[in-house]
């Protein structure tokens, strides 16, 4: 349940640039800004309201050359960027032309957020959680994770002089573990699966006071920073945005929140209000979201996740209904696809752009090839998709499916004799 300024202690006044209130996303029933994360009258899930006054092209143009560039546009204060922080945000966004030929598209980008500093986008919603939560009083910066979240929680404190506290499934890829104990925080491995780790985050939320759990008691501060993501897709395209667009999904939230970039950035005049497409990707082992799509539902009912796409392995993502209107809205659709075609996708992105994306850019590839393969997704229409991550944190995943073209002497005859040339 929500809490109020006196169960917790932490002001409601702090300044958070444009943003001007908490609204609840089910029953439209708004309350002042402040630590709370569900509705006091329906218990639905609150979003952040605006009021973003004179933002421009040129004013956005003109600002740092991360996220910050969109302070005007998000729940953080005016001097965000002057504070310690990872500085995350504008990442290359890609002409993927020979992965396009192979999948037979015509026009075709990739935003690579692995070039991110832990090498995610989350990245940037750790940066504008972190903004809120220290303007509101927190001491501690905190989560439950499938790993991404964790490296850059325990980054984003080690960076801003504060402490991290951070839970993962015990079964998570080393990889991972390793890029999160390094930066020396409170660093806690849970036998279960992330749902178990959820659970006992929003436990120990409600006794630790000091605590910001990004992704629950800050999450609707924490959320908006996806919205970074496609406000650099429309910047970088010329200040447009693209016909189509596929999403990983995991809590849905990444999906549901660029979505909402490109609303605003209609809504300000500063890109032509056009249609678009959204198409949401899932791996077979958790698709929650795309069951329901598929069966016509608007419940999203939890499943039990085993794939290797574990950074999208939530059975019971808190945007999954949300992911549904928006893809039905806009007339795209929600894919999942087997593991073996996750690894498929993952050499495929490597093989033709020279880009190494983690399981959740295999998922994505692979979904865009089977949508473009039912007939699902135009590919005469200019697109867009996301690879969120690195695959150097997921090597668990293509170790055994990759290896050298040859082992030879340190000789001319040997590699002539092994036909290499």
């Amino acid at each position: 349940m929500a809490t109020t300024p006196a169960d917790n202690g932490h002001t409601s006044s702090a300044d958070l640039g444009p943003a001007t209130a908490l609204t609840c996303r089910e029953c439209g029933h708004s309350r002042e800004l402040g630590p709370y994360y569900a509705c006091e009258q329906c218990f639905g899930p609150l979003e952040i309201s605006y009021d973003f006054g004179g933002v421009t092209r040129e004013s956005i143009e003109a600002g740092p050359r991360n996220i910050w560039r969109y302070r005007g546009l998000l729940p953080v204060p005016s001097n965000v960027a002057e504070t310690p922080n990872t500085e995350p945000g504008l990442t290359r966004l890609v002409r993927a032309d020979q992965l396009a030929e192979s999948l037979g598209l015509q026009r075709l980008w990739v935003k690579d957020d692995s070039g991110n500093p832990t090498h995610s986008f989350k990245d940037r919603v750790v940066a504008v959680a972190l903004a809120a939560a220290r303007e509101l009083g927190f001491k501690v910066l905190a989560c439950p994770s499938t790993g991404n979240l964790a490296n850059a929680v325990a980054a984003a404190a080690a960076r801003a002089g504060i402490r991290s506290a951070v839970f993962v499934p015990s079964d998570l890829e080393a990889q991972k573990i390793i890029t999160t104990a390094v930066y020396g925080g409170l660093f806690v491995t849970v036998d279960g699966n992330y749902d178990d780790v959820n659970r006992l985050a929003s436990e120990i939320a409600g006794e630790e006071e000091d605590w910001a759990f990004v992704n629950v008691n800050v999450r609707p501060y924490y959320a908006e920073g996806s919205k970074t993501l496609g406000y650099e897709i429309a910047e970088q395209l010329g200040w447009r945005l693209p016909d189509q667009i596929v999403i990983p999904v995991a809590s849905g939230s990444q999906l549901t929140k660029i979505d909402k970039a490109f609303q605003e950035l209609i809504k300000l005049g500063l890109v032509e209000d056009r249609p678009y497409r959204v198409f949401g990707a899932q791996a077979a082992g958790c698709d929650p979201v795309a069951a329901a799509f598929k069966a016509g539902h608007d419940v999203v009912r939890p499943v039990k996740p085993s794939t290797i796409a574990k950074s999208l392995a939530i059975g019971n993502p808190a945007d999954g209904p949300y992911v549904l209107d928006v893809v039905r809205r806009t007339g795209g659709a929600v894919e999942d696809v087997t593991d073996e075609q996750v690894v498929e996708g993952i050499r495929l992105l490597a093989a033709t752009e020279g880009i190494f994306g983690e399981t959740a850019g295999g998922v994505t590839v692979a979904t865009l090839r089977k949508l473009v393969e039912t007939g699902a997704l135009d590919p005469s229409a200019e697109t867009v998709i996301i690879n969120s991550g690195d695959g150097l944190k997921t090597l668990d995943a293509i170790s055994s499916q990759v290896a050298p073209s040859a082992n030879i002497p340190p000789s001319l005859d040997a590699f002539r004799a092994a036909g290499l040339a």
